[in-house]
């Protein structure tokens, strides 16, 4: 008896398994706010220097005649009216410059306080908002790798509680950090303990429903987390001091602690570490909610020993890493997936942190930004259904990188068409991301696709970490980061066009499937005379040879060697 044969025994879609979806799917609703939180709470205001003693207000004009937001005069203007002070200043001939000593004026019309605001940083120091979003994408990272080994040590329900309790206390003690360096730190906290959830959440969905509406479950829990983009404005609308804002998008992560503890266990992991008596009770507690409780009481510890973990330990295997890469066709599998997983993160967040670049309106782009997620998503899965899985990841990664270097093109006056094309390239992305989880599941063989879809996870999660960061090269050239941002997903889209298509073809078991293509040819079949057992000697010894060629692109080389 499988584990499936037993969750129908049970109840598979009962009242518990709705309620169970619930309570692991909200909490994908505020996980949004986390990742894209700095987008309001590190926004940079319009801002220049606080003019210097005795020099009136009198400052140094920038390049489209707004005051220069780093300079400022170092000593009192000449004497005249004002009109005459910024004739003076625009011909650049009056008077030398210094930083900005005692600090900044900062436009507070939309945002009362940022950690920019808080803690000046701007000019020399403006770069430290990326390190801190850059911090935060490199404990998704870490935490991804902490996290999944530990539940697997100690359970799934138990990492997921302290996951929810480390984001809420990292995240309030953020919200009430004295200094920059304590603030990024608590950052990477959060950014850990965000990992730990999805791990832990994504296991725990999957196992209590049925195979059947496993696809429908996938998504709804991903259409919290786009949903979820639509919560962050309207929060930091009404609350524009970063430090309420990010208590209030931490602190349902308590409530989310309290409720974990009515989550149930996964049942594989029980039995595969030796806690079969547990497996059995949660079993029986689905069952009661489901109004089945004869059909658990039914249940004994020997027939789940027996059965379930027979189930799991054929599963288990000693592949690891390595084997991605042993194989020529796993490896190029896992290099062309490798690109294409870091592309898709690298550019994702730098559309997605960049919303303030476009000179729109920052709360109405971030709900059109969530938004665009709804139509993409479902056009991506026609595409997959019908034009087929490889076509589709090339196309969305082509066209987004094409959107992001287009813009290196349009006037800065031109917000709409500027826009639009952000929004078309963030689509885009959405797409490639809703493909990517299909696709990469489809191109391993079961032995080892948990560890190909772990090494496309750590892929994306350092394409995440370093897109903040190429914000930077924009010293040297302003135009340089949008030129990475765009040339990365075109690599990876050309990188598509190397992997095997698996439009209607079977999921490959083991890696000789996968070598061989076994998985996808049908088996070698007699002509119908040799069926019905035809002396002819000709039809034999034609199939016979027939077999043999067909045979030598299945089998390896050593096996097959060249005719001499």
């Amino acid at each position: 008896m499988t584990f499936s044969e037993l969750l129908e025994r049970v109840g598979s879609m009962g009242p518990f398994q709705v309620l169970h979806v619930l309570l692991l799917s909200i909490p994908i609703l505020f996980m949004a706010s986390h990742n894209l939180l700095q987008i309001f709470t590190a926004a940079t205001p319009a801002h220049h220097c606080l003019p210097a003693p005795n020099t009136s207000s009198a400052l140094p004009v920038g390049p489209h005649g707004e005051p220069d937001r780093c300079r400022r005069f170092s000593r009192p203007p000449p004497e005249g009216p004002p009109g005459l002070w910024n004739a003076t200043l625009a011909n650049g001939t009056w008077g030398p410059t210094e930083p900005c000593l005692d600090g900044w004026v900062y436009d507070r019309a939309t945002f009362s306080s940022t950690i920019v605001t808080e803690w000046d940083l701007v000019c020399d120091f403006r770069q430290m908002k990326e390190v801190a979003q850059s911090l935060y994408m490199a404990g998704v990272l870490i935490g991804g790798i902490v996290f999944g080994s530990l539940s697997d040590r100690f359970g799934r329900r138990p990492i997921l509680t302290l996951s929810y309790l480390l984001l809420a206390v990292s995240g309030t003690c953020s919200a009430f950090s004295p200094n920059f360096l304590t603030y990024s730190s608590f950052r990477f906290l959060t950014g850990c303990s965000l990992s730990g959830i999805i791990l832990s959440t994504m296991i725990l969905c999957v196992e209590w429903v049925p195979t059947r509406i496993r696809a429908i479950q996938s998504m709804f829990t991903g259409y919290c987390y786009t949903f979820g983009q639509f919560i962050l404005p309207g929060l930091a609308y009404s609350v524009t001091e970063w430090r309420w804002l990010q208590f209030i998008v931490s602190f349902p992560y308590y409530v989310f602690f309290l409720s974990s503890w009515w989550v149930a266990e996964s049942v594989r992991w029980l039995v595969l570490s030796g806690k079969s008596s547990k497996a059995l009770k949660e079993l029986q507690k689905v069952a009661a909610f489901n109004g089945r409780k004869e059909e658990g009481d039914k249940l004994s510890l020997e027939e789940l020993k027996l059965n379930l973990h027979k189930e799991i330990t054929q599963g288990k295997s000693s592949y690891s890493m390595a084997h991605l890469f042993r194989e020529p066709i796993l490896r190029r599998i896992s290099c062309c997936i490798c690109l294409i997983w870091f592309a898709t993160g690298f550019a994702y967040y730098s559309l997605a942190m960049g919303v303030e670049d476009f000179g729109v309106n920052i709360y109405v782009l971030q709900i059109i930004f969530g938004g665009v997620d709804v139509p993409a998503k479902f056009i991506s899965v026609l595409c997959l259904s019908y034009v087929g899985r490889r076509i589709t990841q090339a196309a969305c990664l082509l066209l987004a990188g094409t959107a992001i270097l287009a813009n290196i093109f349009v006037p800065s006056d031109m917000q709409m068409v500027r826009t639009s094309l952000a929004v078309f390239g963030k689509g885009c992305l959405s797409s490639s991301y809703n493909c990517l989880f299909l696709y990469t599941s489809e191109l391993y063989p079961t032995i080892i696709r948990q560890r190909g879809m772990g090494l496309g996870n750590l892929c994306t999660r350092v394409g995440s970490m370093i897109a903040p960061l190429v914000k930077v090269t924009g010293e040297v050239m302003p135009f340089i980061p949008a030129i990475i941002y765009g040339v990365i997903p075109l690599l990876g889209g050309a990188a598509a066009f190397f992997l095997p298509e698996t439009l209607n073809t079977a999921l490959p078991e083991t890696i000789e499937d996968v070598r061989h293509g076994s998985a996808n040819v049908p088996p070698l079949q007699p002509p119908p005379d040799i069926q019905r057992g035809s002396q002819s000697s000709s039809g034999p010894l034609l199939w016979v040879g027939q077999s043999r060629l067909i045979l030598k692109d299945r089998l390896p080389k050593q096996l097959c060697p060249s005719p001499s």
